[in-house]
């Protein structure tokens, strides 16, 4: 399966849009890692239990796009766009929402 942000692909003819489609994956952040990532945020440097979390939700967004394409009978997806927000009370739970248009391509 090919993903990518394009409109196009490069050496391929698109044979058929089979529909725009998206996979979302909303991740908790928990206390304990709210707590390392602030004892980073005071000494500086990147916060690796954000970052994991961050990849974790986008490789399962990908992954639920991924299978929906397959689903109507696409073999790529083309112009996509990831977005990132924070949501909840306080700002502790993750979103990462993926789309695009699932094709047919030669």
């Amino acid at each position: 399966m090919i993903i990518t942000t394009t409109p196009t692909i490069e050496g391929k003819k698109i044979l058929g849009y089979n529909g725009v489609i998206a996979g979302e994956a909303i991740l908790g952040a928990n206390m304990f890692k709210d707590l390392f990532a602030g004892i980073r945020d005071l000494v500086g440097g990147r916060s690796a239990a954000y970052e994991a979390e961050l990849k974790k939700a986008r490789e399962m967004a990908i992954e639920e796009l991924t299978q929906k394409a397959v689903d109507l009978g696409a073999n790529a997806v083309i112009g996509v766009d990831i977005d990132y927000q924070v949501l909840g009370q306080s700002n502790g739970m993750l979103m990462v929402s993926v789309s695009g248009t699932a094709v047919v391509i030669s």
